[in-house]
């Protein structure tokens, strides 16, 4: 894989331990090994047209990214020249500058969590100058449990990393 993308023009980075590959200093693309398989994600994959229909979700509240996964190298073999089809588009979506249109807090904030951004004007300031994606995490993070006191635990647990304009994950 990593051949097939050098191919294509791309510059090679290494970030966030794995290679990733960029253009015009702006990621385009990354190439990843799990156990289970390896895979070539698409920063801005949702903005590819996937004609041939090998684009997946990396996970069900991913908004831009798309990947594609092998097992076998003989896969890759089989689709280098549509890979680097997708590779080239990537690159001329980057080109023309387009962009992807990100739903800005999709889902609606827990009562439990909307409770302290209304108790506390400081936490609601750090958690508004999140990044959006930052917000979405910790939005899906308070929402996962059914029960309110676990809702309510999480927030509290996680109020001084917004306080501290740390992310989720950070």
């Amino acid at each position: 894989m990593r051949m097939i993308v050098l191919d294509c023009g791309l510059k090679e980075e290494l970030k966030w331990g794995i290679p990733c590959y960029t253009y015009n200093k702006s990621n385009v693309i990354t190439v990843a090994a799990f156990n289970e398989y390896c895979s070539i994600s698409f920063f801005k994959g949702a903005l590819l047209k996937d004609t041939h229909h090998i684009l997946e979700k990396p996970g069900e509240n991913t908004q831009a990214a798309r990947l594609v996964r092998f097992t076998n190298v003989q896969e890759i073999g089989a689709l280098e020249t549509i890979l680097k089809d997708y590779i080239y588009e990537t690159i001329e979506v980057e080109k023309a500058g387009l962009k992807v249109g990100f739903a800005k807090n999709p889902e609606p904030i827990p009562e439990e969590f909307q409770h302290k951004l209304d108790e506390i004007p400081a936490l609601k300031t750090a958690f508004e100058a999140l990044t959006p994606g930052r917000q979405r995490a910790y939005i899906l993070h308070f929402s996962a449990p059914k029960q309110s006191k676990t809702r309510g635990s999480r927030v509290e647990k996680c109020m001084q990393k917004i306080l501290d304009g740390k992310g989720l994950n950070d």
